[in-house]
């Protein structure tokens, strides 16, 4: 007898392989996991890795490779070098079966899946950085797989990743536990636990992702060392290729479904509803965290072979109050009805041939009904019956709902309500519930969200007004239950009228901003503001309001409910204004400033102003009210002026200063280039800060150049370039140009006399 919750499984799709073996169009699956044995010598560490490979045995596919060529990379997914290569034979070979379950039709008999394991250990080096990967490959998948392009020409590459970080704290990776069914039903609900089992407790991911393609169709030997070879060697190196997958199609979504196919990320339970025939590959990726690192990812992929099913027998009832207590236990559940109709759900319909309902009134009073699909069955009156729906009676694929029947007494909810319509004061609830039952539990829901009460006759107040729906659930001893709901329109006036203005003290214009903290109201309430000045306003809960004079304003406000209710206040004095403030300053000195005179006086002439901030330029601020500022540097300078009025406006003043940078040169006109260490040389003297394209060049009286410097520090020592033989006494032309810091041409023309 199938039971609800049992996964049925299909026909199996013929497995289309082509005549020769050597291709091996044979892949199904398989993944590659690692296990940490410890440290080894030489700061390395021993590892075991398991390898499981899952072939489809039916037809001419080729045996599974024994050995298994490996290789071993060293680096990153997008740069690495081989570290060794190796051959490993598998520990075995064993079939994977399909179970049977009853009641289905065209169940494949001919289902072949092999799974072969293969062991080895390595001692690896500890990485500081990058990773090794373990890589397999093998050509080719099933021809006949549904979801991906070509699937006769790409192969697998199963590979598993050991970073740094896992190596660092000999970390094992997760193994996953089960395998998935092999063969499942179109339109049948998937309900797969994929999870695998973490040694170390780490957290671990699940999704959906692409499996890799590894090795080609070519056969022919001089291929076979080729990434195109039917069996690379050794395995090429990472990164790999995606299968693609045919649209819409995708690695997360690789076999639609209605609803999709999907993976919970946190157990690895795929679920969902496949649509369509055929053979899907699916990609499964576990990753494991811990502490929020990545240490590893473990993936597998496997194919899923999707077909018709013939549904299973089962026996399922619904009414209006049915609850499901066990496999095929029903408890119904009525409170004042004898009559009761039973839904028959039971699947399939057309595959059971006989049927019957059978209800126990007494020990000699039985109801029974083989006519009808479903029941009415009238019971005599309150009290406990038992029932039965039975499908194809004493047949192997029969199957029975069991059902057992409460009928209790009704209980009818009712209560009554008492307040004041016009203070905001507590409502009183009186209940009125009734009924054969003893009532023994209220629950009342006021209106506003979260406002409750398991009292049987509770108060309640409201801080809102409004048209407050009261629903009034109750239960009595038999978990019989009923619900009522009435309205109550509470709409009181405030007891006290309260407003909150943004400020009390302005300049003049001012924005006030009210905020009514009166309660309680809505904007169903009619509210008039009178600020004062010959302004009022209406139906705002809380305004804004511009005085545009000074002044001392008085403030009333008036307040009416939807259902007439009436209050009032005044607010005398309320808001004061004044006129605002005016900077104003004046410089000392305000022009000829330089950098031989830089220093200023600021002597605020500002009104109505308690503080003040001075932005000189980007020097200094400063809150002095008449500061006194050295400018360290020339060019212009903005000076900016913010004042404070008591009440927190401001106003503002911006002036500009121009302290003009200042260059000085001065030209000897004789030295005795003697040696004697007086007046040696040739040399200006001056101030050039900011000066550009100096030049200073001396001719003798034929007119030619015996001297020339761009450095206003080189002197003249009477030879020729300062090199040459020594000038002879007499009178020297100098010129001397430079450009000052604003772009000004500076020029000065004299006479040298060289004396002995």
């Amino acid at each position: 007898m199938v039971k609800r919750g049992t996964i049925t499984l299909i026909a199996i799709l013929s497995l289309v392989c082509l005549p020769a073996i050597l291709p091996a169009m044979h892949i199904i699956g398989g993944e590659i996991t690692y296990e940490c044995l410890g440290d080894a010598p030489n700061n390395q560490r021993q590892y075991r890795f398991t390898m499981k490979i899952y072939r489809d045995c039916q037809g001419n596919g080729a045996a599974f490779d024994n050995p298994a060529e490996m290789a071993i990379y060293q680096g990153s997914l997008s740069n690495n070098n081989l570290f060794i290569t190796f051959t490993v034979n598998t520990m075995g070979i064993k079939p994977l079966e399909a179970d049977t379950p009853a009641c289905v039709d065209k169940f494949p008999s001919n289902v072949c899946v092999e799974q072969a394991t293969y062991v080895f250990t390595r001692t690896l080096p500890i990485l500081q950085t990058g990773s090794y990967f373990i890589v397999y490959q093998r050509c080719c998948r099933n021809t006949s797989i549904t979801n991906i392009l070509t699937p006769g020409d790409v192969g697998a590459t199963y590979m598993v990743e050991l970073t740094a970080a896992a190596q660092q704290q000999c970390n094992n990776s997760p193994v996953f536990n089960n395998f998935p069914p092999i063969v499942i039903c179109k339109d049948f609900n998937i309900d797969f636990d994929h999870s695998a089992t973490d040694l170390e407790g780490d957290q671990l991911v699940y999704s959906f992702c692409a499996p890799f393609t590894g090795g080609g169709p070519l056969l022919n030997n001089p291929a076979l060392s080729s990434c195109e070879g039917a069996k690379p060697s050794p395995p090429c190196a990472p990164p790999f290729d995606n299968v693609t997958f045919i649209p819409p199609l995708t690695p997360g979504n690789p076999m639609g479904g209605a609803p999709q196919i999907t993976i919970n990320s946190t157990t690895g339970l795929i679920t969902g509803k496949p649509n369509m025939l055929g053979q899907f590959v699916v990609g499964v990726c576990v990753q494991e965290f811990r502490n929020g690192v990545l240490l590893s990812t473990v993936k597998r992929d496997f194919q899923f072979n999707v077909a018709d099913c013939e549904p299973t027998v089962l026996a399922s009832i619904t009414t209006d109050s049915s609850k499901i207590v066990g496999p095929n236990q029903y408890v119904i559940k009525s409170c004042g009805r004898n009559t009761i109709f039973f839904n028959n759900e039971s699947v399939d319909q057309a595959k059971i041939d006989s049927f019957e309902w059978r209800f126990v009134f007494s020990p000699d009073s039985t109801f029974s009904d083989k006519n009808n699909w479903d029941a009415n069955v009238t019971f005599p009156g309150v009290g406990s019956y038992t029932g039965l729906l039975m499908l194809n009676p004493k047949s192997e694929c029969g199957d029975t709902a069991y059902i057992n029947i409460e009928i209790y007494p009704e209980v009818t909810a009712d209560f009554a309500y008492d307040y004041d319509t016009c203070v905001a004061g507590p409502v009183v609830f009186t209940d009125q519930s009734y009924g054969d039952g003893v009532v023994n539990y209220w629950d009342w829901h006021f209106g506003p969200p979260g406002a409750r009460s398991n009292d049987q006759n509770p108060v309640y107040q409201y801080a809102d007004p409004g048209n407050q729906p009261v629903r009034l659930r109750v239960v009595d001893q038999n978990l019989c239950s009923d619900d009522t709901t009435q309205f109550i329109n509470w709409f009181p006036v405030p007891p006290l009228i309260i407003i909150q203005p943004s400020s009390y003290l302005g300049c003049s214009p001012a924005d006030i901003f009210f905020n009514n903290l009166s309660t309680p109201i809505d904007e169903t309430y009619h509210i008039v503001w009178d600020f004062g000045d010959g302004k009022t306003i209406e139906d705002i809960i809380s305004p804004t309001h511009t005085y545009t004079e000074p002044g001392i304003y008085n403030v009333s406000v008036s307040i009416t409910s939807p259902i007439g209710c009436f209050t009032s206040d005044d607010f005398p004095n309320l808001i004061k204004i004044e006129p605002s403030p005016i900077a104003n300053f004046e410089c000392d000195p305000d022009t000829d400033l330089s950098n031989f005179n830089n220093t200023v006086q600021f002597t605020d002439l500002s009104t109505g102003a308690v503080h003040w901030n001075w932005q000189l330029g980007n020097y200094k601020t400063t809150i002095e009210q008449n500061p006194v500022y050295a400018f360290p540097d020339t060019g212009l300078v903005k000076v900016r002026l913010i004042v404070t009025h008591p009440a927190g406006c401001k106003d503002s003043m911006i002036k500009y200063l121009d302290i003009r940078p200042i260059v000085l040169w001065n030209m000897p006109n004789a030295f005795t280039p003697n040696g004697d260490g007086l007046n040696d040389g040739f040399l200006g003297k001056g101030y050039l800060e900011g000066a550009t394209n100096f030049r200073m060049t001396i001719w003798n009286r034929w007119g030619e150049l015996v001297y020339e410097t761009s450095n206003p520090n080189d002197e003249w020592n009477g030879r020729a370039q300062n090199t040459g033989g020594m000038s002879p006494a007499g009178v020297y032309v100098y010129l001397v140009s430079f450009t000052g810091p604003r772009g000004e041409p500076f020029e000065f023309k004299g006479f040298a006399t060289l004396l002995r």
